[in-house]
């Protein structure tokens, strides 16, 4: 049986299409897709992601040992400060992708995918033997709110009262709220402004009913999270991040801290790096409005070259665009095909950002 989050009977009593996802039942959308999408860029969305997993690393060798399994850099950083990053196998491989948040001195709060939990889990306590230091996952404990588009900093100060304004893009707080800690943060998944409140399953419910009572902003469920976060070339795991697409062949090589002395896969991307990869995602543009899917096959001259890991009729462009691992040859302005179902569509390799991002930094 799948997970709920503290918000089920919420997503219930508005008529949500609840599907699973991650090993929970998750809204997919309350009215469309687009209509949802369309909020989010335009005005404010508020999404239920209570389904991610949490985690605590403390105590001496907390920086350390964060260093050692996460592949950007957290040495010095300000308290407040995010960063994002993979943990990587020894080959190369993603074991997910992931945020870190810098809340104290030796003191990190990992926010890692719904469906990596168990395994990310067991990755990280295994990696933290010789290490001194203490992880609570606390992903019981929390519930967590995405407040997302060009209105959520209004939302946020008004509709909740939470002061977000000071937050730079990429900082997080901690807000003591009646006695109970809240984590707020300004990151986003969508290429939109964005706010992220972590707090316990009773406050989140507070919140989320202040939120849909104000009229302010529209729920919305992962459907359109998935759409808003591949316009702007953001990966999913699963998808752009696997153990197969390791974080140089997915182009996110610039998350990699090569300078640092040492992290789990460190020497085998570096070779990736240098030596280059047999394949790496790139993004398509169809010159048909037919929709590419995941696993579809791309052909060069009639011969297999990769296949789409994400694909949709993009709605803030309204053209058909997909993102696929393909032979590492092809470059940009290069015409392919896409084989969806018995036809083949023709298709341009371009950047794998189909929409600017819109952060205030």
């Amino acid at each position: 049986m799948n997970k709920r989050t503290c918000l089920y009977d919420r997503h219930v009593a508005l008529g949500a299409l609840v599907q699973p996802f991650g090993g929970f039942d998750m809204p997919i959308q309350y009215s469309s897709i687009i209509e949802e999408h369309n909020a989010v860029r335009q005005h404010c969305g508020v999404f239920d992601v209570s389904h991610m997993g949490e985690t605590f690393i403390s105590g001496e060798d907390a920086e350390r040992f964060v260093n050692h399994i996460f592949t950007n850099d957290v040495t010095g950083a300000p308290i407040g400060q995010i960063f994002y990053g993979m943990m990587c196998y020894p080959d190369g491989g993603t074991v997910d992708d992931l945020l870190v948040y810098k809340m104290g001195e030796q003191l990190y709060f990992l926010v890692i995918n719904a469906a990596n939990i168990d395994k990310d889990m067991e990755w990280i306590m295994t990696s933290a033997e010789g290490f001194n230091v203490n992880i609570d996952h606390c992903s019981e404990r929390y519930g967590q709110l995405a407040v997302q588009g060009p209105e959520a900093e209004t939302v946020m100060e008004e509709v909740l009262q939470i002061p977000c304004k000071d937050l730079v893009f990429y900082t997080a707080k901690t807000l003591n709220v009646d006695g109970v800690e809240v984590i707020v943060s300004r990151t986003g998944y969508t290429g939109e402004d964005g706010f992220e409140i972590y707090g316990s399953h009773e406050y989140i419910v507070n919140q989320w009913d202040k939120l849909m009572e104000s009229g302010r902003c529209k729920p919305c469920g992962l459907g359109c999270r998935d759409t808003l976060r591949f316009e702007v070339g953001l990966p999913l795991y699963g998808d752009e991040l696997s153990q197969d697409i390791s974080p140089v062949m997915a182009g996110f090589s610039m998350f990699c801290k090569f300078d640092k002395p040492e992290f789990i896969g460190k020497e085998a991307l570096l070779k990736q790096k240098t030596e280059g990869v047999a394949r790496r995602l790139r993004g398509l543009m169809l010159d048909d409005r037919a929709v590419p899917r995941h696993g579809y096959k791309v052909l060069k001259d009639g011969v297999e070259v990769g296949e789409v890991t994400t694909g949709y009729r993009l709605i803030s462009v309204d053209q058909s665009c997909a993102v696929a691992l393909v032979d590492s040859s092809l470059k940009l302005g290069d015409r392919v095909e896409v084989q969806i179902r018995k036809k083949t569509f023709p298709a341009t390799i371009v950047k794998k950002k189909f929409y600017d991002k819109h952060y205030k930094k």
